[in-house]
């Protein structure tokens, strides 16, 4: 057993699962910041939009009432309690024209009147301004609660970060102390694998140069049995017996191809002797034939020479018979058309 190896392999083992480990802590300590990260900003979410309905309700609450509208009148639930005769005095602001209740030039408490208006418009201005001013003043409030929580959460990013960072470089030395011990691991064991190969080579050198093979040793070729006399990947030459054997074989063999090459030369020159045998018979009997066409060429010749005689001779015979029967005028009448 190659205990070094297996300690090394468990080594190894415990590394990898201390590494393992610190990933999964890692990871472990990267989702527990985030849902940190994530109940922070839905807290910051929820309380904006509580303060933003606050704001609102308050808003509408101030400025908004149902009293403020312009159909308000129509819609009042106590329009009958507050409901009043059409006129309780001369100076009754609901005696319109349309009434019917008060004419021009009735309007005796014009001077108070026009007083309490403004007095009334000088309130309604100084109410909107104090308004005004407690909107500011919970916008101001609301601004610097949520710069402070902001500061207070960018602080805690920060501080999640710097741990996080050297979480990563606690992590980072590790691999690299793993990476050095491993690599000096591996180290050792290629020297181990190289002086047990180069010892290895050596045996196996030593093991070839002693051995048959190279040594070439003619008795392992010799076969355990008579079926098999010779072993063929252990064959390493004949003798001299042999070599003479193969050699006297060798000769015979050239004897035997000489006599065949001797006896197909002969047979070659006898057909050779044949084909000019009837060559010459094919041209003797052809200039045979050419001189029997040639002497049937001249009798022929002849035959039509004397023909084309005969036929010439009987033409002028006709002819002279036929001028003989013609008068004289006639005739060299004819004789001239005919030269002519």
């Amino acid at each position: 057993i190659d205990k070094d190896a297996l300690d090394a392999q468990v080594k190894e083992r415990k590394m990898q699962e201390a590494i393992e480990k610190a990933q999964h802590e890692r990871f472990a300590h990267d989702m527990k910041k985030n849902d940190k990260l994530m109940c922070l900003l839905e807290e910051r979410q929820k309380n904006e939009i509580k303060d933003m309905n606050k704001a609102l309700n308050e808003f509408q609450k101030n400025f908004q009432g149902p009293e403020t509208r312009r159909e308000f009148d129509l819609n009042d639930p106590q329009a009958l309690k507050k409901d009043r005769p059409a006129r309780v005095s001369d100076d009754d602001p609901r005696c319109t024209i349309s009434g019917m209740q008060k004419f021009m030039g009735e309007d005796l408490n014009y001077d108070q009147r026009m007083k309490f208006q403004k007095e009334q418009l000088r309130e309604w201005s100084l109410q909107q301004q104090k308004d005004f001013k407690n909107a500011l003043a919970d916008q101001k409030l609301a601004d610097d609660l949520y710069d402070k929580f902001r500061i207070e959460l960018d602080r805690k990013i920060m501080e999640e970060q710097r741990k996080e960072e050297e979480s990563r470089r606690d992590i980072c030395t590790a691999i690299k102390t793993f990476n050095r011990i491993q690599a000096a691991e591996l180290d050792h064991k290629n020297e181990l694998e190289k002086a047990q190969k180069i010892k290895d080579d050596m045996d196996e050198i030593t093991c070839l140069l002693r051995g048959d093979f190279l040594s070439e040793n003619p008795d392992q070729a010799i076969g355990p049995s008579s079926k098999h006399p010779v072993l063929v990947d252990r064959w390493k030459g004949l003798n001299q017996e042999q070599l003479m054997a193969i050699r006297q074989f060798q000769k015979e063999q050239v004897l035997e191809r000489q006599r065949a090459r001797e006896q197909e030369r002969r047979r070659d020159a006898e057909w050779d002797r044949q084909r000019l045998q009837a060559a010459r018979a094919q041209l003797l009997w052809e200039r045979h034939q050419q001189r029997q066409n040639r002497v049937e060429r001249q009798d022929l010749d002849v035959r039509n020479a004397e023909l084309s005689q005969e036929q010439k001779a009987k033409n002028i015979y006709l002819k002279e018979e036929e001028y003989s029967n013609i008068p004289t005028e006639e005739f060299y009448a004819q004789f001239n058309t005919t030269t002519r």
